[in-house]
């Protein structure tokens, strides 16, 4: 063989071996998690493992810190510079697929059948978005202290009434061996209001708005349930039952293992933190102000920008990404509720017998997604601000009435936000 046949030969091998390589359509994906160190590691095996797997498609990631995403995102899609693949906040998905930015998820649903209620982000009856994880909130305390104070353990079966959930403060309060009776986190701000505090208001028998037509906060925030919610939140701070709006963060943070409070409203992401701390600590259930217990749903989620040229290979990707042992991966790294029981029983946690598998069953049944409109990301923020006013003092009655006005007047100024 001579020497430019040999030639010839190595660059067609090589022009062979590239060929699927160099016939990668590249996919962009915008990612939240940047300065988490865990969650890059995770997300980033994910799409290493989907880029090895076919040679279609090769997704390459840019990753944002949390607190810039959303804005990022919007700025983006005014300046029609999406990418084709997008994380989004599960309640903030239908602003985003009603203002333009996503387009529904075209994936097999039949894969998605198993998964937690609250990770399935659905606007208008169609799927938009999936999410590999939920988060839930419990009633963290510990078994001693139950027994102390010769309190029933409550159960999902039963959980306790609003008058028990009472009992049980006073009944720590009286004690004053602790700082406060209750932790409710006042010290972190934004979301956390009403995806922590608006079951309150929704057990008691109101809502942020109404839901049946999602037109207007009319009766849902200032009718009779919504005023006894009220009444009722202002009388944590102002009897001493919670620190208010001025807690530190660091009481939040650790106040609990502390030793500051009897009871903590917390999610699970803070749970191995209890544990450590104690070893008979116990997450309870929501208790029921009369209209069941509830708690938030709906966390980080997947989908796809309306101006991807590539919705196939953006959907590919993310059914590659549903994979139990991704679930599994996830959760052990960052903690959160793997979005099924497959995949909960992959975990070192959640498993059966796991000592946050509690929060699996607390999200299938008692959680609740945040209201599904676009006009969500407006209200939240008047939600937030109404309760932090309450808190502090401010009436009742015209905080709810005015919080109501504000929200209508958007609502009214976005032409009802497209709801049918």
């Amino acid at each position: 063989m001579t020497k430019l046949t040999r030639l010839t030969g190595a660059l067609a091998l090589t022009t062979a071996l590239a060929g699927p390589a160099l016939a990668q359509t590249e996919l962009t994906m915008w990612y939240h998690g940047a300065g988490n160190d865990v969650e890059m590691r995770l997300i980033t095996q994910v799409i290493d493992d989907f880029n090895a797997s076919q040679s279609d498609w090769v997704v390459r990631m840019e990753s944002f810190p949390q607190i810039a995403y959303n804005d990022s995102v919007v700025a983006a899609a005014l300046a029609g510079n999406l990418p084709d693949i997008l994380d989004v906040d599960g309640p903030v998905m239908p602003n985003w697929a009603w203002a333009g930015y996503m387009q529904p998820l075209p994936i097999d649903e039949s894969l998605i059948a198993d998964f937690l209620p609250g990770t399935k982000g659905i606007w208008n009856d169609e799927l938009y978005s999936i999410g590999l994880w939920d988060a839930a909130v419990a009633l963290v305390t510990r078994q001693s202290t139950l027994d102390a104070l010769g309190l029933r353990t409550p159960t999902l079966a039963e959980p306790w009434t609003g008058e028990e959930f009472m009992a049980a403060l006073d009944a720590a309060k009286a004690t004053g061996d602790w700082e406060y009776p209750l932790d409710l986190g006042m010290a972190w701000t934004g979301e956390w209001y009403p995806y922590a505090f608006s079951p309150f208001l929704q057990s008691f028998g109101g809502d942020i708005v109404d839901r049946s037509t999602y037109q207007t906060a009319e009766g849902a925030l200032n009718g009779e349930a919504a005023l006894a919610f009220g009444e009722w939140w202002q009388s944590l701070f102002a009897e001493g039952y919670a620190p208010g709006t001025s807690q530190d963060p660091a009481a939040r943070d650790s106040g609990f293992q502390d030793g500051r409070y009897a009871f903590s409203w917390n999610g699970n992401w803070a749970a191995l933190g209890a544990l450590e701390a104690f070893d008979d600590t116990v997450f309870l259930p929501a208790p029921d102000f009369g209209n069941g217990p509830i708690i938030g749903a709906a966390s980080w989620q997947f989908g796809v920008s309306a101006t991807s040229d590539h919705p196939e290979g953006a959907a590919a990707f993310i059914e590659f990404a549903l994979q139990p042992e991704y679930l599994a991966a996830f959760s052990d790294g960052i903690g959160l509720i793997p979005a099924t029981l497959e995949a909960a029983a992959m975990t070192e946690n959640y498993a059966e017998g796991g000592p946050m598998a509690v929060f699996f069953d607390l999200s299938a049944e008692q959680a609740l997604v945040r209201p599904v409109t676009p006009g969500y990301v407006v209200a939240a923020k008047v939600f937030e601000k109404a309760l932090a006013d309450i808190a502090n003092g401010a009436d009742v009655a015209d905080t709810l009435d005015a919080a109501v006005d504000e929200i209508n007047a958007d609502i009214a100024r976005n032409g009802g936000y497209g709801h049918n």
